[in-house]
């Protein structure tokens, strides 16, 4: 139907010095018109910020560009625009002469309005500090209950306790505190964030605010021996055993409390007995599971069949780096008949538990998901025949070419292995890629872009000064210590995809093997299926060739930093020094990378790469990761683990699944061959994973329970009689 028809005819920045934008304006309000006129029943629409770009950081100047253009676009018919709430103004409030400033630039009323409007706007620049203070604080005049409210609207913590205090002397009860105007609060918070008009670094804040409060009151609560407070719902939520990965749990869980559910944490590294034993003593309404690393797909298929087992009748959330809604719907939900969702981020996973709470919607939501997820199956079954496995010996056959005749393999300045205790975090810093920190937080977007998004770049400039305010605290209190290891060593490919590391240069005596999978998928002609051991000169060249080794952590007193932090109710910076160990570690794996590129391997002495260009990865030679991609089997982290000595030198562990601990921590291989190069292994056939079984002294039940994510075959099914095996797509891509 035309009503379901939306025209957005592009908003662009006005006033910005060239001539052929000061009627850009006019274009958008005269084309919402004709829209309009000519097809009445459509709808038009406009990314209203883009039209004051040109005065980023000049706030009451870009809010009233924003109110005027409004103001004049919806009377030509605009029915919904895009913009910050908070950046507009009251039209009829607007400053007389800013506000025919500014209509002047809108409508491109005079040829001088940009430089008459840039005259104006300095004056408005220099007030804005002074008038925002003043407005920051008129709220504290405000009725307590509006106090409360704002405060965690805004996130703001500095005055809940002596508001809490005072709305509880007013209160019958501390808890109508509670039920009455923190509740409120939090019902717009969570409103604003299900409408997408509040980002999850603001929700957080909101949760610390409330967490002080509720904190105040708790002493209240039980000497008045008063009704504790009925949440929604209790929900259970663990990081499975084997892993230690916990920040975005710890969001989902921040979430799902500032929705008045209870959320019962069982921290890390958590096996299936205790879940079960945990959700059936606290009668858990909903049992959520987390997990990054990829053996943690398995450990999740383990606890939906354990909960079937016990006669659990409560639904399970998946969720995780790694977890996906194809795995969740074939590998998991099979195992346990009561309602299996994948949760993909926080901002879903409220309206997903208020749902299964709901005892007017749980039953129809859950033959929905069923519904969908069978469809899923349905369709992940229609792929089997669509993929076509090559026998290993093809795959090998069909190699990465490198072209040894003439490579002479540059041998390192330095060999052995080298240890750096407590690296100075003020020369890791310049080295950090802030693009996945402003990710884990859910604001999608490149650094530094993201500042100038119209939508996220306010909260993503907060986001980042806070970040950075914290990390001068780290640095100066000393809070983490950063570790280093790396080792350089003698090393040759063998035919069957290992790489045989030597003792020394004689290269007599084999120090351990480092066993790489390789593609299998069938290529078109001319693409070869790569192994990572492609890029080591092969021993039968006779070439002297090396590869390095490494790991790397910023982690150590993360987790005691975190705990601080939550006990004082201060969720937002206990996620937030998480998240900034977790960048420290990346940023310290790209300094040790450069630095061995050109020092301790040398290859690339003349190397001249600003920070841009590591980003891009720019640089000649590779460090993939056990885990990753191009070597997704997790075990291999073991044999690095024991060439370096890595938990004697500087302290980082593997758990049973082969997760580092602590959580912020990289490790992974050097290869210096200008070749080099990342890439996926995918799927793998059951010939290959025979091979690697025989390699790692294993049964093929245990390779195959290793390279579960990977295998490209049933473990139950066969092959066909020419070894090539007909499979379906492998269930989730590898990631570390």
């Amino acid at each position: 139907p035309p009503e379901d028809i939306i025209f957005d005819p592009n908003v662009f920045a006005i006033a910005t010095g060239i001539e052929e934008h000061d009627n850009y304006g006019v274009d958008f309000i005269e084309a919402v018109r004709e829209i309009s006129q000519a097809l009445p029943h459509a709808k038009t629409s406009g990314g209203i910020s883009n039209v004051s770009f040109s005065f980023r950081g000049n706030k009451p100047v870009r809010e009233a560009i924003h109110t005027v253009f409004l103001y004049h676009a919806v009377k030509a018919g605009l029915a919904m625009g895009i913009v910050n709430a908070g950046q507009l103004a009251v039209y009829d409030e607007i400053d007389e002469d800013l506000r025919e400033a500014v209509e002047d630039v809108v409508l491109n009323r005079r040829s001088d309005s940009t430089e008459r409007l840039l005259a104006l706007a300095q004056k408005y620049r220099d007030q804005d500090d002074t008038v925002s203070e003043e407005k920051e604080r008129e709220w504290r005049g405000w009725p307590v209950e509006k106090r409360l409210e704002h405060a965690l609207v805004k996130g703001i913590a500095e005055f809940v306790e002596e508001d809490t205090e005072e709305a509880r002397l007013g209160a019958g009860r501390p808890l109508d505190v509670i039920e009455g105007p923190l509740m409120d609060g939090m019902n717009v918070v969570g409103d604003l964030f299900g409408s997408g008009r509040m980002f999850l670094p603001q929700v957080v804040k909101s949760a610390r605010v409330m967490k002080k409060a509720v904190a105040h009151l708790i002493p209240f609560i039980e000497a008045s021996q008063g009704e504790a407070r009925k949440p929604n719902g209790t929900v259970v939520m663990a990081t499975v055993k084997g892993d230690v990965h916990d920040i975005g749990k710890n969001i989902v869980g921040v979430v799902l409390q500032c929705n008045n559910f209870e959320v019962i944490d069982l921290g890390v590294m958590v096996p299936s007995a205790k879940i079960l034993h945990t959700a059936r003593e606290k009668g858990a309404d909903v049992i959520g599971l987390s997990g990054l690393i990829t053996p943690s797909l398995e450990e999740m298929v383990h606890n939906a069949r354990e909960l079937q087992r016990e006669g659990f009748d409560i639904p399970l959330l998946i969720g995780g780096a790694t977890t996906s809604q194809t795995h969740t719907a074939v590998k998991i939900a099979p195992g346990y008949e009561q309602p299996v969702i994948h949760v993909k981020d926080a901002s879903r996973a409220v309206g997903v538990v208020q749902n299964l709470v709901s005892e007017g919607r749980k039953a129809g939501y859950a033959e929905q998901i069923a519904a969908d997820y069978e469809e899923v199956r349905r369709k992940h079954a229609g792929r089997r025949s669509k993929t076509t496995i090559t026998t290993l010996e093809k795959a090998r056959a069909n190699r990465t070419k490198i072209g040894w005749e003439g490579y002479n393999p540059p041998k390192p300045n330095v060999l052995g292995v080298r240890t750096f205790d407590d690296y100075a975090l003020q020369d890791i810093r310049p080295y950090i890629d802030w693009t996945p920190f402003f990710h884990s937080w859910q604001l999608k977007g490149s650094h530094p872009k993201i500042f100038d998004d119209p939508e996220k770049g306010e909260e993503a400039r907060k986001l980042f000064a806070d970040a950075q305010g914290l990390l001068d605290r780290i640095m100066a209190e000393e809070w983490l210590t950063a570790r280093a290891i790396f080792g350089l060593f003698p090393a040759n490919a063998l035919e069957d995809d290992s790489v045989e590391v030597y003792t020394d240069e004689s290269r007599d005596e084999v120090l351990a093997s480092l066993d790489f999978l390789r593609q299998q998928k069938q290529k078109p002609p001319g693409r070869p299926n790569r192994s990572l051991a492609d890029f080591v000169a092969p021993k039968s060249t006779g070439l002297e060739d090396y590869i390095g080794l490494f790991a790397v952590t910023a982690g150590f007193g993360a987790d005691e930093a975190a705990r601080r932090f939550e006990r004082d109710n201060d969720d937002y910076n206990a996620i937030m020094v998480k998240a900034l160990a977790d960048r420290l570690a990346e940023a310290l794996a790209e300094l040790m990378h450069r630095r061995v590129r050109t020092e301790f391997w040398g290859y690339a002495a003349d190397e001249d790469l600003d920070s841009g260009a590591l980003m891009r990865e720019e640089y000649s030679g590779i460090r993939p990761a056990p885990g990753y991609p191009a070597c997704p089997e997790h075990t291999e982290k073991r044999a690095l683990w024991r060439l370096l000595d890595v938990e004697y030198n500087v302290g980082i562990t593997l758990t049973e699944s082969c997760a580092m601990s602590p959580g912020a921590a990289v490790s992974g291989y050097y290869f210096s061959h200008p070749d080099s190069s990342y890439f996926g292994v995918a799927e793998i056939g059951r010939d290959q994973a025979t091979d690697y079984a025989e390699r790692k002294g294993w049964t093929l039940e245990e390779a195959e329970k290793w390279l579960a994510p990977n295998l490209a075959y049933d473990p139950e099914a066969g092959q066909n009689s020419d070894g090539a095996t007909e499979v379906p797509q492998a269930v989730s891509k590898s990631a570390g």
